[in-house]
């Protein structure tokens, strides 16, 4: 993204877009070591499942738990990836709106 393009304005709207973001991120169930708590009951999950159906044989029970720890451990997944975008554009975004608060401070000084 193009941050020299967009006005002063709509980057600050977008910082506080991603600033908003991270707010409901640390209140949710997927940050911290909950997060990772979750994410190894996904795995659990799927290896509960794969036990099931070795030694049980094929039950169509025996897909539930793995078709639930996919699930568990896919969001797991994107949620952190989206964590990690989104902090990274949040640090371009400040680094933009410094660099225009430095330019004006040197225009303000001539």
């Amino acid at each position: 993204m193009n941050f020299k393009k967009m006005t002063d304005e709509e980057l600050a709207s977008t910082r506080d877009e991603v600033d908003a973001w991270f707010a409901r991120y640390a209140k949710s169930i997927w940050s911290g070591r909950l997060g990772y708590a979750v994410g190894l009951l996904g795995v659990f999950g799927i290896s509960t499942g794969v036990v099931f159906l070795m030694f049980d044989g094929f039950e169509p029970v025996d897909l539930i738990p793995i078709l639930l720890g996919t699930v568990v451990c896919f969001m797991w997944y994107k949620v952190n990836q989206q964590h990690k975008n989104n902090s990274g554009f949040l640090g371009e975004v400040k680094e933009e709106i410094a660099r225009r608060a430095r330019k004006v401070e040197k225009a303000a000084k001539k």
